[in-house]
């Protein structure tokens, strides 16, 4: 009950949404449900935009992660704590910020936008990561929001230096007999000799030591971590990868990400510019990241594409779409939501579509891929990483479904776009989140709009 509660109470409180009208699985229009009063929660400041919340499963406390603050609500959204993460004296050029080096650009008062906030349930504190200082992290604890560590004395304490919010994911993998992991994924714009793509880090008991968000692996040669190289930026020189969506499952972490390419339309000689939708995967447990796979992903119905991720969300196929996906009731189900096309990015179509994905059948494409490369078939067909086409080697050895790549054929790309099954399309109002979760073995999806809808 509190789960459920928790993720209404989210869904209306980061988009102020009314409910809309149902419709059937005949695709009638149902009357609309009478309007009915939401439990709502405005901030303290005109500038103290919403960025992310989190809901303590445990609990049902509602932490919320604001422009220059961090919220404790009640599960009914009474603010129970707030923290102060801003303003302060900053400048986007500092680099590395001023409590490292002294820095000669002009500092003044910047607002710090939540960039990332995560639970830590194992050391039962919040994880609040910010625009100021080039991504600095605070450690809060859950109860109270005090202070427990703000890491600021090593380089890989400053984990991005994008400022706009939904800029940076993160991925806890815990263990039960040593320190928890955090995978980062993180858009660089245009700073890679700075800020790797994607990472992992150490999560330490203790909030306060140096060893905080240090890469899990690094030496001369090799680190838990993966950098777009300056060449990419002269083929494409707006270059960078935008990550949706993020989650562990199995043996792997995964991320949904969108990111533009070059492609030669069919009778043309010269290339345009698109976005592609892709699955990143790596195997938890692989420090050098030579398990690193990416795929295309997108959906298509009545011959429309639609190719541009807005939002995704894991959940259980549940006993009766599990029946009508041949998988079993426990398997993961990527629910995603694209808008049509793959052109643009930042003003994407009103068209939208909900599609799911057997996350099992992904996993079977990636391991086709690997098997092809490994017998030396075609090319690594990752050009932003590589720039340049290199051949596959071939190797004897078996490769099953938890394979974690060695240090050849890697990293990886798949060619071939993995289509998801659209089960819902939106003409008029964008989709552009999506939740869902398994009641009475059905599953249920909640999908809010542009202007502010809620559909169930």
């Amino acid at each position: 009950l509190i789960m459920s509660l928790a993720m209404w109470k989210w869904t209306c409180l980061v988009s102020h949404l009314l409910l809309s009208t149902t419709v059937s699985p005949l695709g009638r229009q149902q009357p609309p449900h009478p309007k009915r009063p939401f439990i709502t929660f405005t901030g303290e400041q005109a500038e103290g935009n919403f960025n992310h919340l989190v809901v303590d499963e445990r609990t049902g406390h509602i932490y919320l992660g604001a422009v220059n603050r961090i919220y404790k609500l009640s599960s009914d959204l009474k603010v129970l704590v707030t923290h102060e993460t801003g303003p302060d004296d900053d400048n986007p050029k500092c680099y590395p910020p001023r409590i490292v080096q002294t820095c000669n650009e002009p500092l003044t008062p910047t607002n710090n936008i939540n960039k990332m906030l995560l639970i830590d349930y194992k050391e039962n504190r919040l994880i609040a990561c910010g625009s100021l200082y080039q991504g600095i992290c605070k450690l809060l604890r859950l109860d109270d929001l005090f202070k427990l560590g703000e890491p600021f004395h090593k380089k890989e304490h400053y984990l991005s230096g994008v400022n706009e919010s939904g800029s940076v994911f993160g991925v806890i993998v815990s263990y039960s007999n040593m320190d928890d992991k955090l995978f980062i994924a993180t858009a660089v714009d245009g700073k890679p000799e700075y800020f790797p793509t994607i990472s992992s880090r150490k999560l330490t008991k203790n909030s306060e030591a140096d060893g905080m968000f240090a890469y899990v692996f690094h030496d001369e040669f090799v680190a838990s971590m993966i950098k777009i190289p300056s060449d990419t930026f002269t083929i494409i020189p707006d270059f960078d990868i935008y990550y949706i969506y993020g989650f562990s499952s199995g043996n792997f972490v995964y991320f949904l990400t969108l990111q533009p390419e070059m492609i030669s339309p069919p009778g043309s000689t010269t290339k345009e510019q698109v976005y592609t939708s892709k699955l990143v995967r790596l195997c938890k447990e692989d420090t050098a990241f030579n398990s690193y796979v990416e795929v295309p992903i997108g959906c298509e119905k009545n011959g429309v594409e639609y190719r541009l991720l807005q939002a995704a969300y894991l959940s259980k196929a549940g006993a009766i779409l599990a029946r009508s996906l041949d998988v079993g009731p426990e398997d993961d189900i990527l629910f995603t939501v694209f808008s049509k096309g793959q052109k643009r990015k930042m003003k994407s179509l009103d068209e939208s579509a909900l599609c799911i994905f057997v996350l099992k059948n992904i996993n079977d494409r990636i391991k086709d891929r690997l098997q092809s490369c490994y017998r030396g078939e075609g090319t690594l067909d990752l050009a932003w990483l590589k720039v340049k086409d290199i051949p596959c080697s071939s190797a004897l050895l078996t490769i099953d479904d938890n394979f974690c790549g060695l240090d050849m054929n890697a990293p990886l790309g798949v060619s071939s776009m993995v289509r998801g099954l659209p089960i819902f399309t939106e003409d008029g109002d964008r989709m552009t989140s999506v939740i869902a979760y398994v009641y009475k073995n059905h599953s249920l999806a909640f999908v809010g709009t542009k202007s502010g809808k809620l559909k169930k």
